[in-house]
């Protein structure tokens, strides 16, 4: 039986929200594309940088700010040519971010596009875990993304997840209601998120993104809430590596933070994913 931890904090996180045309321009078919898809979100994580990307050529989004995430939507399977470019300097420009991906059939993920531990621009490719909860129940999921050493996620001040590092994620099975939380240097009591309440609703899997700069003072939470009620078994898709850079792609309407407030009680089921 895991172990219950009761958690008690306060505040609560900023609110944004990217509204995306349902319209957006047809992408060129990717190669070796069948008919099968995957599920795919996009993380803005970089801050200061609001880009417009492309896929194959094609443009897929624009004026995409940080802090924001895109809803879940299905892409053919296949390879594509990413370039995310700085606002209005594309396609002939310089992009910020390069990568050749790949989307598997069957997957969920989230593409994180965010800096490293050291601040470089990078893309790491996150599996959504989907997979049905209990009534009554929520998942949360942590995400390092954010150019900082690694951290700690607390609650009611003692650690839930610990030694946290860019860019790693832990989770969790918890009670349906509102948590709250704060992050911290690993190992210390240095704030460097928070504290921030989240709302984690029945049946949902929450993701809670920590990223921006430490050196930079712009640490935030971001969250993405994805829904468990129509979990199927390809949910967590064969082939898509948590944390692997690769296996990318998704766009339409964008949330980002979240603003709620509370109390809960968590039950730990996590396993770190390294």
């Amino acid at each position: 039986m895991a172990s219950r931890i009761p958690l008690f904090l306060g505040a609560s996180a900023g609110a944004c929200a990217l509204a995306f045309a349902a319209t957006a321009p047809a992408v060129s078919a990717p190669a070796g594309g069948g008919d099968d898809s995957g599920m795919v979100s996009v993380f803005h994580g970089v801050p200061g940088l609001t880009v417009d990307v492309y896929a194959n050529g094609d443009e897929l989004l624009s004026d995409f700010k940080p802090g924001t995430v895109t809803e879940p939507q299905s892409l053919k399977a296949g390879t594509y040519d990413i370039q995310v470019f700085e606002a209005g300097q594309g396609p002939d420009g310089t992009p910020a971010i390069e990568k050749q991906v790949e989307v598997p059939a069957g997957a969920n993920a989230t593409i994180a596009a965010h800096l490293s531990a050291d601040g470089t621009p990078q893309l790491t490719s996150f599996v959504n875990d989907v997979s049905a909860v209990g009534d009554g129940q929520s998942r949360l999921t942590v995400r390092h993304v954010a150019a900082a050493p690694a951290v700690d996620v607390r609650a009611g001040g003692q650690p839930l997840f610990k030694g946290l590092e860019n860019p790693k994620q832990d989770s969790a099975v918890v009670d349906a209601g509102t948590v709250s939380a704060d992050v911290v240097l690993a190992g210390t009591d240095t704030v460097a998120i928070g504290p921030a309440d989240l709302n984690l609703g029945n049946g949902t899997s929450t993701v809670a993104y920590a990223w921006g700069s430490a050196n930079d003072k712009n640490l935030a939470l971001a969250t993405q809430t994805l829904d468990t009620t129509r979990a199927s078994s390809s949910g967590n898709a064969a082939g898509l590596a948590p944390n692997s850079s690769q296996e990318w792609l998704a766009w339409a309407a964008a949330t980002g933070m979240v603003t709620l407030t509370g109390v809960m009680v968590m039950r730990r089921s996590a396993e770190h994913r390294g």
